[in-house]
């Protein structure tokens, strides 16, 4: 036999077996309409550490050695402006000084670009 199949030897494998191409095959399995998600409640306990900052100042090294007690550095954000949330360095929004309880608190009033997303970076 030189390896290949007449019409009617292949004819007859398909019907030998049950290996028909016809509409009464069982029907593949549906396969779901999005892909399930890994669950990620384990990365809800990783710690991070979320920093507020207030304002910054570039001064001379002068300028700090003539600091005292009574000394006031000028900041560059004014009252009542937005202050920058970070986590774990990267920002993340900007946030309002709140007390809840006789604590701190932050009220977020704007996320940062991607939010979370920009954190996986």
């Amino acid at each position: 036999m030189n390896g290949q199949l007449s019409d009617n030897e292949f004819e007859n494998l398909l019907n030998e077996g049950d290996l028909s191409l016809d509409a009464d095959a069982a029907p593949a399995p549906e396969l779901p309409a999005t892909p399930a998600r890994p669950d990620m409640s384990f990365f809800g306990k990783i710690p991070v550490n979320v920093t507020l900052e207030v304002a910054s100042a570039e001064i001379s090294l002068k300028e700090l050695m003539d600091v005292d007690t009574s000394s006031v550095i000028v900041l560059d954000k004014l009252a009542g402006e937005p202050l920058d949330v970070k986590v774990n360095g990267t920002p993340f929004a900007k946030a309002e000084v709140v007390v809840m309880n006789g604590n701190y608190g932050l009220r977020i009033i704007e996320l940062s670009g991607a939010g979370l997303q920009a954190l996986a970076c």
